[in-house]
């Protein structure tokens, strides 16, 4: 597939309920209690349960992933971190992710990840690299 520079070639938008992060723990072996009880999360200062930070950088990934043709390479994948995801109990949390083509050279295209909650960006330097 040819890509061009500012390519839309994914978009979606993931709703995560605290069931979705009992089950993330769970596969992932990861039970912080920050994840799942709201007294440990605000007695070390956070604004609520957190989203773990490798679910919502799996979500963004996943995104991209069932965009692309099967046979696709995913050369390397990187993310910084910036602002937590909070897990309402009852509402739950939208995480947007809009992915487009932010280079292209003859081996590969980078896919620059744009991860929303709210307002925030919660993922900065979300690249993916896809061999082309």
């Amino acid at each position: 597939m040819a890509y061009s520079i500012g390519d839309v070639i994914a978009e979606r938008t993931v709703h995560l309920t605290r069931e979705s992060l009992v089950r993330y723990a769970g596969a992932s072996g990861d039970f912080n209690p920050i994840h799942y009880r709201d007294d440990v999360a605000a007695s070390v200062g956070l604004p609520g349960v957190l989203a773990h930070g490798m679910l919502t950088m799996g979500i963004a990934s996943s995104v991209v992933v069932a965009a692309l043709a099967p046979q696709t390479r995913i050369l390397d994948y990187g993310v910084r971190f910036t602002k937590p995801v909070v897990v309402d109990p009852e509402h739950g949390a939208d995480v947007h992710v809009l992915a487009t083509i932010g280079a292209v050279d003859e081996t590969a295209a980078r896919v620059d990840l744009k991860v929303t909650f709210g307002e925030a960006t919660v993922l900065v330097k979300a690249q993916l690299r896809i061999a082309v």
